[in-house]
């Protein structure tokens, strides 16, 4: 089959690799039909290459068809409609019965020290091959999937897999009081589906980037927007909208790859030149991020107020303001989005009506075999990318 693969830093390729196959009585084989392009992925093709081999395939965010189940699959049969979200769960376990699939006991890396695993995210979350592909195995594919009903086209239901319960999660863990306000940082694919999500629940929200088209394209919403290198002073402009305090919740959509952030920018740049075990050992114990995102939400976040990450952090020693957030009272909530545990909540604004916008979220569709283009495309935010569908066949 066809497959997106890592090869080197900034670099994947389209390449024939084996058919996936059923390796365990609770495995699926899904025929994909779409597959989107995560922000994170990027975090794989700029910082994350020490936990990647050659010719790994990538991609978390897959809709298709079932074609075969193992013989202890029960909720699923050959036709079925599935999205798959991006982690890997048993829906058994203790941490699946809490609503935290992202921390499967059963499918935890534990090599890592990290969660669940992920589809196609490198060594730090399993190695599993993605679903950037025209074919992808799910493991506990009775837990691991999200049925869906046939007809719509795949942009219907294609987000379910990360980025609406990802941005769902952003709000909730927001925390925002009824009819407050809340501060959105960064308007990639998370953040501008953020603002959607708490402007549909009636919050007064503030959406922040630097890229013209995305700030235009939240703003075209009707929601306040803006424009971080016009207004450097980010904190205060927010503070005169706001009576001086800040907004009631900030959440972070940029995470470890933030603009304004030189010194840790060499560093991650630097890593990726370095052989992976040293690479990763460094990563592992001295790795930073660039957090300007992260400071930027403590000081707009008013007092009391809570702060919600959910840009990916991967570093080990980041310098974090502890007198201030104690000082502030701020509250912190982050990690990956449980996608099972919101799902149904989400189905049911995923009607005709299509209150978030779904349908027209994406801003470029392109075959599997213009991936390589599509990465680089929406590494440097040319074309207005802001979230890519790939199209396997």
């Amino acid at each position: 089959m066809k497959a997106v693969t890592w090869q080197a830093p900034r670099k994947v390729a389209v390449e024939d690799v084996a058919d996936p196959r059923i390796e365990e009585p609770t495995d699926a084989i899904v025929r994909v039909t779409s597959s989107a392009i995560c922000g994170s992925d990027l975090h794989l093709y700029e910082v994350l290459g020490a936990y990647l081999n050659t010719g790994d395939v990538l991609g978390h965010e897959p809709i298709g068809i079932v074609e075969e189940t193992g013989s202890a699959v029960t909720t699923l049969t050959r036709g079925d409609r599935v999205v798959v979200p991006f982690q890997i769960s048993c829906g058994d376990c203790y941490m699946c019965a809490c609503g935290l699939p992202t921390q499967c006991e059963t499918t935890q890396v534990r090599e890592y020290g990290s969660g669940a695993a992920l589809f196609g995210y490198s060594k730090l979350y399993g190695q599993v091959p993605g679903g950037q592909a025209e074919f992808l195995r799910v493991p506990h594919a009775d837990a691991t999937h999200i049925s869906v009903p046939h007809g719509p086209d795949d942009t219907r239901f294609l987000y379910l897999s990360d980025v609406l319960p990802t941005a769902w999660q952003a709000v909730e863990y927001a925390a925002v009081p009824e009819g407050g306000s809340v501060t959105v940082l960064g308007l990639g694919p998370i953040g501008d589906m953020a603002c959607r999500i708490a402007a549909h629940r009636g919050l007064r929200v503030i959406g922040v980037d630097r890229v013209p088209e995305r700030l235009a394209r939240v703003a075209a919403r009707g929601i306040e927007v803006i424009d971080c290198d016009t207004d450097s002073a980010l904190g205060e402009a927010i503070r005169e909208r706001t009576d001086g305090r800040g907004t009631d919740a900030v959440i972070d959509a940029v995470g470890m790859e933030a603009h304004g952030s030189p010194v840790a920018a060499m560093a991650q740049r630097a890593a990726t030149l370095l052989p992976d075990p040293i690479a990763r050992r460094l990563t592992d114990t001295v790795g930073v991020d660039r957090l300007a995102a992260l400071y930027s939400a403590i000081d707009i976040v008013r007092r009391g107020g809570t702060i919600s990450l959910v840009g990916v952090y991967g570093g080990m020693v980041d310098p974090i303001p502890m007198r201030i957030l104690f000082d502030k009272q701020i509250q912190l909530r982050m990690g990956q989005a449980n996608v099972t545990r919101w799902a149904p909540e989400i189905l049911t604004l995923l009607g005709d009506d299509d209150p978030l916008g779904v349908e027209s979220f994406a801003t470029h569709r392109l075959p599997l075999s213009e991936a390589p283009d599509a990465y680089e495309m929406f590494q440097h935010k040319t074309d207005g990318a802001v979230k890519i569908v790939l199209d396997p066949t």
